[in-house]
């Protein structure tokens, strides 16, 4: 199920969501303080969440399945009442005053809402025409100037019934980029997308944050987080376990040692003798954690008067998987 953030288009469509909103500068675009929800039944959804997403950030927001992402999302939206806490968007407190704000927000949760009767077009003049702040005479232009934006000019004749999951996609977003946005929040924007999708959507984000636009991105990609986002959350059970900028926490996370040789075997049992731990070999190659404080030229010297030709022989770079390993002890759950 997805929603229809910030405006009242008449008729229910077939599913979906794509909005928009506004309010006040801030230096904090998203701000909460001990946000909970607590479902019927006593599930703790989110647990106390404070969480801050500064103005011109591109905010990854991770979290593997059952983690409160979705739940916390739909709060900051004014979609579903927190049990306690507060929350605020571009300096206005939500629920409270989310009418005032949402105009001033576009949003993609959980897919769009579309009518599926209606050309892609049509579905974006509905959508423009239920704003009471957009000029109807320059209607037809914004729709065509958001359909291009996301490569949909050529299919804006199609029903939206005959959209792939893809195409869908992408006019959710055209659908949130109607009107000027100081605030994106986009929950799985590359669902259903093909690689070169993908990479127009990363691409269209990185020209967001550019003209200045804030962009809160839920994803289960984490390679995609790591190309375009500046700043990064990472939730697990509700709670919120760390915050801050990609780079710091990928250099949180230990790196580990890599090794290439013909004799991965030989190379193992050397490195686990000098305390390397979670040893794993693949083929012609090995990784690991090498002791603390081990000199990785002696190392390096051990293996090779161990007689291990060795090809190729240093640390990686700590990845956002093995800082979201690291701290939530599990792999990610695509499902989240």
């Amino acid at each position: 199920m997805a929603d229809l953030v910030g405006r009242d288009t008449g008729s229910a469509p077939e599913s979906g969501a794509a909005a928009g909103a506004g309010a006040d500068t801030a230096e904090a675009v998203i701000e909460t303080r001990g946000l909970t929800k607590r479902y019927r039944g006593g599930q703790l959804a989110v647990d106390r969440l404070d969480l801050t997403v500064p103005a011109g950030s591109v905010f990854g927001f991770l979290g593997p399945n059952g983690s409160g992402k979705t739940t916390t999302i739909r709060m900051l939206l004014g979609l579903i009442e927190p049990t306690a806490g507060s929350a605020a968007l571009l300096g206005r407190p939500v629920p409270r005053s989310a009418r005032a704000v949402l105009p001033q927000v576009g949003a993609l949760i959980e897919g769009p809402a579309l009518y599926g009767y209606l050309t892609g077009r049509d579905n974006l003049v509905r959508y423009d025409s239920a704003d009471p702040s957009a000029d109807p005479r320059t209607r037809s232009a914004r729709v065509s100037a958001a359909l291009d934006r996301v490569g949909l000019t050529a299919a804006a004749g199609k029903r939206a019934r005959a959209y792939s999951l893809g195409m869908k996609q992408r006019l959710g977003l055209a659908a949130a980029l109607l009107r000027p946005r100081r605030l994106l929040v986009l929950d799985e924007p590359t669902n259903g997308l093909d690689p070169q999708g993908m990479r127009e959507i990363r691409s269209l984000v990185r020209e967001l944050a550019a003209d200045g636009t804030t962009v809160f991105l839920s994803s289960h990609l984490l390679d995609e987080i790591e190309q375009i986002c500046t700043h990064v959350a990472v939730m697990a059970k509700g709670r919120l376990i760390t915050e801050g900028t990609v780079a710091g926490l990928a250099a949180g996370a230990r790196s580990r040692l890599g090794v290439t040789t013909p004799d991965p075997g030989a190379a193992a049992r050397v490195l686990k003798e000098r305390g390397a731990a979670d040893v794993v070999v693949t083929e012609d190659r090995l990784t690991c954690e090498p002791p603390a404080g081990a000199d990785l030229a002696e190392l390096n010297a051990a293996l090779v008067l161990a007689g291990v030709r060795v090809r190729a022989f240093g640390p990686e770079h700590a990845s956002l998987e093995d800082a979201f390993v690291a701290l939530t002890g599990e792999g990610f759950d695509v499902a989240g």
